[in-house]
């Protein structure tokens, strides 16, 4: 099969799992370059998955003619910067969550992809899964009938249990609503439409966090940025969503996932923040739940899929299924949940996007029993 060459900037604690995927799962992609601002993170991938060539710098990397694809994996705070190179460079590019930390970054952006004919798609790619995929056509089939509401939440202790480097978590960018939030919200707008006005409420619990995970274990972090939140979008089509995310609460009965209430049923999905899981489904007048199996062919953490997707689009001569207008919607109203939980009003939405054709069942990127 005939591959798409990719470069990655940004070897940090994610990048793992992305490398595995595009080097070892996906059989129409290839990593053939990568860098980082430390130098040790990127030998240590190019190393690890077999990398040909280390780069010194992003510009290094960005001048190498064989890339097709850039992916940047860098802090938030760097990505529209990153991400303006890339596309200057000519490179498709790939970019982690959140697409830029405002929505003049993130147009400009869109606008340079479209005026370079260049690709441009941002995480979360986990709409792509196999979970999500399975709701979209289940709701898409009329399954729980007209959709009108939906509830979702993810409540947890905090990133710095666990993360290796997590301060930048608790800075301008990150967050529950720029980390955990864009998830969410993809989720629901990938499956119930674009969003048209938001409201939020918002609080910082504790002004320093302690670092209990290794090798910082002890360091002091001082947060920038709420930490508790609670939002409310009520979507262009009358449906009526909410997203409830905190780093603040060590126990919780509410687990992670999503439910989403129709006219003739309800649809219980798994966290869009994985790629699978579990479905249950509930018609109206039925006595109990059914458990729904995700019927696409590909089950593990996909992470990277929508770069493998805009690889396909690249071979196929079509547009990518995460489209920029998807992506820029997505920081469009997570900037809105923002400025509404500091001004306390409601903020309408200015853009929207075009919904794109759903993912194959098989889409013949490897051996799916692997995947």
């Amino acid at each position: 099969m005939e591959k798409v060459n990719v470069g990655v900037i940004g070897c940090g604690n994610i990048s793992e799992k992305y490398l595995e995927n595009l080097c070892g799962i996906f059989n129409h992609t290839q990593v053939i370059a990568v860098t980082d601002i430390k130098e040790e993170s990127a030998n240590l991938r190019a190393e690890q998955f077999h990398i040909p060539r280390v780069c010194k710098s992003s510009e290094e990397l960005l001048a190498i003619p064989e890339i097709d694809i850039v992916v940047v994996l860098t802090q938030p705070g760097q990505h529209a910067q990153i991400c303006e190179q890339a596309l200057l460079a000519g490179k498709h590019t790939y970019v982690e969550k959140p697409l830029a930390l405002n929505t003049g970054d993130g147009r400009r952006l869109v606008e340079l992809a479209a005026r370079n004919n260049k690709m441009l798609t941002s995480a979360p790619d986990t709409v792509l899964g196999s979970g999500m995929q399975t709701a979209r056509k289940l709701i898409d089939e009329g399954w729980i009938g007209r959709p009108f509401g939906a509830i979702s939440h993810i409540l947890t202790g905090g990133p710095e249990s666990w993360h290796p480097n997590p301060a930048f978590l608790y800075h301008k960018g990150a967050g529950p609503l720029y980390d955990v939030a864009p998830y969410y919200v993809a989720g629901l707008t990938y499956l119930l439409g674009p969003v048209d006005s938001v409201m939020c409420s918002a609080k910082k619990v504790h002004e320093e966090r302690t670092i209990t995970s290794e090798p910082l274990y002890g360091t002091k972090i001082q947060v920038e940025v709420p930490t508790y939140l609670a939002g409310i979008l009520t979507m262009e089509n009358g449906v009526v969503a909410t997203i409830h995310h905190s780093f603040d609460v060590d126990a919780t009965r509410m687990d992670d996932s999503v439910e989403i209430y129709g006219t003739e049923g309800t649809l219980v999905i798994p966290t869009p923040c994985g790629f699978s899981g579990k479905i249950q489904y509930r018609r109206k007048g039925d006595p109990d739940w059914s458990d729904i199996p995700c019927i696409f062919e590909y089950k593990k953490d996909m992470r990277g899929i929508g770069v493998a997707d805009m690889a396909s689009a690249i071979l196929e001569h079509r547009n990518q299924r995460l489209s920029a207008d998807f992506g820029y919607h997505t920081l469009n109203v997570l900037e809105a949940l923002n400025i509404s939980a500091q001004e306390g009003n409601a903020q309408n939405i200015s853009s929207t996007f075009e919904r794109t054709e759903a993912m194959l069942m098989n889409p013949g990127w490897g051996d799916e029993r692997r995947i």
